[in-house]
């Protein structure tokens, strides 16, 4: 059980700012959703979180520089699934989902008979069995996806970073991956940040919302408060209907518009 804390992180293109000094503690087993619309920084916070491309600033687990820490200890603490992977075609989905333990192994070393039964039984319960002895040039995007969250799994890194993890699944297979993430979560204290499209998904599976416009979060808190129908008329240009479902649920529905 970790947490993460981000302070004053920004990241710069060139002379472009991307992200803003951003601000926030992730509490241990907490689900923060990034949401914003295209452009808006959230991959790019992501990426920084995990020292890819250029940033300001500093995050810290459990109180100490990650910056600080060794690459094999960075990756054990924080596993990051990015949006557009590049990923082997010739490698098996099996192979590909042990990548997530080379943390634990030794220059020289090879994987235990543990980290082997431990990727077993991660692609079980994503329901990617079938696919452990597949090449990844034969899968679907959405197959080779669901492959990535493993190998994020199969890390058991106590911090999961997802940059639009379900954008190439169908809705069953959307459903059973972020499932698998919240029963992590209620289980073994998992702390969660998901970038995410779709704002429904978005508000069902986190604690709290931050809403990014142009690298600064505009909005943040419950799901109930970030995702009204002024603020994402506001900030994403659409007309949306929001309904909120007994179960605490909210639910966006975008408007058709009407002809005069």
């Amino acid at each position: 059980m970790s947490s993460i804390e981000f302070r004053g992180l920004s990241v710069t293109y060139g002379k472009r700012v991307a992200v803003q000094p951003f601000d926030d503690v992730v509490r241990s087993g907490e689900w923060l959703g990034l949401i914003g619309p295209n452009g808006a920084g959230k991959s790019s916070l992501l990426k920084s979180a995990v020292g890819i491309g250029p940033s300001a600033g500093d995050v810290l687990v459990d109180g100490a520089s990650l910056s600080l820490r060794s690459r094999s200890r960075r990756a054990a603490l924080v596993a990051y699934v990015p949006q557009d992977p590049l990923m082997p075609a010739d490698m098996t989905g099996f192979e590909y989902a042990l990548l997530g333990r080379a943390p634990y192994v030794g220059y020289f070393g090879t994987e235990s008979r543990h980290d082997r039964a431990m990727v077993h039984g991660v692609l079980e319960r994503l329901a990617l069995s079938e696919f452990a002895d597949r090449r990844l040039g034969e899968l679907s995007g959405g197959e080779r996806q669901r492959l990535l969250l493993a190998r994020a799994l199969a890390t058991e890194a106590p911090i999961l970073l997802l940059d639009e993890p379900t954008s190439a699944l169908d809705i069953g297979h959307q459903q059973q991956s972020l499932e698998l993430v919240a029963r992590l979560r209620d289980d073994h204290g998992l702390t969660v940040i998901s970038a995410m499209h779709d704002l429904t998904l978005a508000g069902m599976y986190s604690d709290r919302l931050a809403l990014l416009y142009e690298g600064s979060v505009v909005a943040s808190g419950d799901p109930v408060d970030v995702l009204r129908p002024e603020t994402l008329a506001e900030f994403y240009g659409v007309r949306v209907t929001v309904h909120h479902e007994p179960d605490g649920t909210v639910v966006v529905i975008p408007r058709r518009e009407t002809l005069a």
